[in-house]
């Protein structure tokens, strides 16, 4: 008998799920998962493993939650969810509260409030069952990150007093007192909204983030308040839908949402009713040559993110993609922040839209150099606009930008010249390349990305702007 364990990680919204088995009796329980569940499915099929448990730290704010789907897919598994701080759902689970246990092999898992995130949060010890109160590792969900920690501030300003007071306790009094050696195994990994500067690796050990980690060093409450609060970055517009979804329970849709193949003759009439047309293809493709009315959110783990923050639930999705083979790849990045409503995809991608003699538009591509060119030469005939977040943004900039958050473009573009040549630039290209072509579907007409962006323009040596002044 032995206790298997797998981390499962889901790049773009840098979720990580696990997978806790006991090959003596063939069961195995999944925690956290997303809702594309095949992975987990195939994951114990490999292993030989019946998952009957599913455990959740929380209510979800930046993912569709896959309890439900993988439970109804499975047919032999329960989902388990915390109801401390009385928290309700739309759905049939298993109730836990701080100090339930479960076994798996040789590991006893046991249940630990850790509210802050959120009023609910619990936290998952896992011990060997010789001793039950020395715990090896801990399933820390979004209470505590490597180098961060859980968000207080997401649930609106009458919560983030209470919950940051439970974080400055969950952190003091339960983290900061487990034995220096206990595995911390968190949800997230670095790029996740869900905490502020979150580190590149994806698990630590208690010690390490004992010594090293900001959000354990502050004894005071007042003072870890301020810390906490101030570095938070700016809140996704689709978590408080993801809350809603999440606790209310969500649809179950027994496999992949379909996808339609349309001919670009049908294509053309289905992109002109209500529909989100999204072009999956790389930056440079797409600048290229696209189909008018069409926003480039290229096809990368980030999509999901992207996704959630700028398009309708509620309106169906039509597809151009690289190629067909990629569409269920596509579905499931959509499928993550809940997104399962297509009206199709265009079969052949662009090249059969050229060859059926349809209409496309060009965007045009700047390079860092020919746009450092430009501002020396006509500083006042051209606009910069930097779309990264507000902390990226004050750590250093191109001289002469204007500062526009990606999701708040479409509310602020009348802020812009649109006589103007526009140029937009993030950390490498692919958010500078969403903004270009929402502008462009904003009407505005001389609208250039700049691949590369921040990153390239760093590595050339060019000027810097900081706080206002240039170096």
């Amino acid at each position: 008998m032995a206790t298997l364990f797998e981390t499962i990680r889901t790049e773009g919204i840098a979720e990580l799920s696990y997978l806790l088995g006991d090959d003596g009796k063939g069961i195995a329980a999944v925690i956290d998962p997303t809702p594309d569940v095949e992975k987990y499915i195939a994951l114990v099929r490999e292993k030989n493993l019946v998952i009957t448990h599913i455990f959740e730290t929380h209510i979800h704010a930046d993912l569709v939650s896959g309890a439900r789907e993988l439970a109804v897919r499975t047919g032999t598994a329960k989902i388990y969810l915390s109801v401390e701080k009385d928290a309700e759902y739309g759905f049939d689970h298993e109730p836990i509260r701080d100090g339930d246990t479960f076994s798996f092999g040789d590991t006893q898992v046991t249940v630990r409030h850790t509210p802050g995130h959120t009023p609910e949060h619990v936290s998952y010890e896992m011990a060997s069952s010789d001793h039950p109160d020395l715990p090896w590792g801990v399933l820390s969900g979004d209470s505590l990150f490597v180098g961060s920690a859980g968000r207080p501030d997401l649930l609106g300003e009458d919560e983030t007093d209470e919950l940051t007071q439970d974080l400055f306790h969950t952190l003091t009094d339960y983290y900061k007192k487990l034995p220096d050696g206990t595995i911390v195994y968190p949800a997230h990994g670095h790029g996740s909204p869900c905490g502020a500067d979150i580190g590149d690796r994806i698990r630590s050990t208690v010690g390490y983030e004992k010594e090293t980690n900001p959000f354990l060093q502050y004894d005071d409450f007042e003072e870890f308040k301020d810390f906490v609060l101030s570095g938070t970055p700016p809140t996704p517009t689709y978590y408080p839908r993801m809350k809603r979804i999440n606790a209310e329970g969500p649809e179950v849709l027994g496999a992949l949402p379909k996808v339609k193949a349309l001919t670009p003759a049908e294509f053309e009439k289905v992109k002109d009713g209500k529909v989100q047309l999204i072009d999956t293809r790389d930056m440079l493709a797409f600048g290229d040559g696209s189909i008018e009315g069409s926003l480039n959110i290229g096809s990368s783990p980030m999509m999901s993110v992207w996704a959630g923050w700028l398009l309708d639930p509620d309106t169906p999705i039509l597809l151009v993609p690289e190629s067909d083979g990629e569409v269920e790849t596509l579905v499931k990045r959509f499928l993550r922040t809940g997104y399962k409503e297509f009206a199709g995809y265009l079969a052949g991608g662009i090249s059969a839209w050229i060859q059926a003699g349809k209409k496309i538009q060009q965007r045009g591509s700047t390079s860092v150099h020919e746009l450092q060119s430009l501002i020396e030469k006509l500083p006042d005939e051209i606009q910069i606009v930097d779309v990264r977040t507000p902390s990226e943004w004050e750590a250093g900039h191109i001289p002469e930008a204007v500062h526009l958050f990606l999701p708040e473009i479409e509310e602020k573009a009348d802020q812009l010249d649109r006589s103007k040549p526009t140029f937009t630039y993030c950390a490498s290209g692919y958010r500078a390349s969403i903004a270009a072509s929402l502008l462009l579907k904003l009407g505005f007409e001389n609208v250039h990305n700049v691949p590369g962006s921040w990153k390239a323009w760093k590595a050339s040596d060019l000027e810097v702007s900081e706080n206002g002044s240039a170096t």
